[in-house]
């Protein structure tokens, strides 16, 4: 007879996120740091460097173009670390799912969790760069209340990616193909560097099915006051994606820790 699968429960998902963030608290001062470097160098290398060549790009200094783009993409880089390696160590080398799902917590608790920490882990990332940001003058007006939420949906939108591909794999190495193959091209082809409309039609037609691309104009639209109707179409792709996600791993993450 099939067993049915439990319900996600919300405090004992928020258990787990606790169990991390115990964790976290013990390395947050080794692992802050890189959170403020790379971002300033990003916008020392990019924003000052070639923006020295590039005056404007869509009516902004190029370092007001990119910046929104690179604080999307820090958090994204920021969830999915946190739901790809940490996660499979977690469950396949420290084994420490096994003691978790011997207490009343069950896989989707655990799962729910662990898209709660990692979308914690990404708005840290977040707040960084956008700390950094605030630093050079940008984004210092009322809208930018606006981006807070984002910086966690988003968050939480890449943290299901990864923990989707993670309920997939056997073998920690073929995380190298998911960094590779899927979010460097999404780091290069999302409009961070420079307008979409630039590219050819079809790159711009699967640009739009990909959530990086989104995250980045609705980020570039809150930072710049540049508002418009087409700002809600972002974030509505992006809630349904994340909605769909989190169905589809809540059951992959069942499946695999009871296979």
């Amino acid at each position: 007879m099939r067993v049915k699968a439990p319900k996600v429960r919300i405090l004992a998902a928020l258990r787990v996120w606790q169990r991390n963030a115990t964790v976290y608290k013990r390395t947050w001062k080794l692992n802050i740091l890189p959170n403020f470097f790379e971002p300033f160098l990003y916008l020392l290398g990019m924003g000052l460097g070639l923006g020295a060549y590039i005056a404007e790009m869509e009516g902004l200094p190029y370092i007001n173009f990119i910046a929104p783009g690179l604080l999307i993409s820090s958090i994204m880089w920021g969830a999915t670390l946190e739901t790809t390696y940490n996660v499979f160590v977690k469950m396949n080398f420290d084994r420490i799912y096994d003691g978790i799902l011997s207490t009343p917590i069950n896989p989707k608790d655990l799962a729910f969790g662990e898209l709660l920490w990692g979308a914690t882990r990404g708005t840290i990332y977040g707040g960084a760069f956008l700390s950094i940001l605030f630093v050079f003058g940008m984004g210092l007006h009322w809208g930018i209340l606006f981006i807070f939420p984002l910086i966690f949906i988003i968050g939480f939108m890449f943290a299901t990616i990864g923990l989707l591909f993670t309920s997939m794999i056997k073998e920690i190495e073929l995380f190298n193909y998911f960094f590779t193959l899927f979010l460097t091209p999404l780091f290069l082809f999302s409009g961070i560097f420079f307008p979409m409309n630039q590219l050819p039609q079809t790159v711009q037609i699967i640009a739009w099915f990909t959530p990086l691309y989104h995250g980045v104009e609705l980020s570039r639209g809150i930072f710049n006051q540049v508002w418009s109707v087409e700002l809600f179409e972002h974030l509505a792709w992006m809630l349904v994606v994340t909605l769909i996600n989190t169905t589809v791993v809540l059951r992959a993450i069942h499946k695999r820790l009871y296979s």
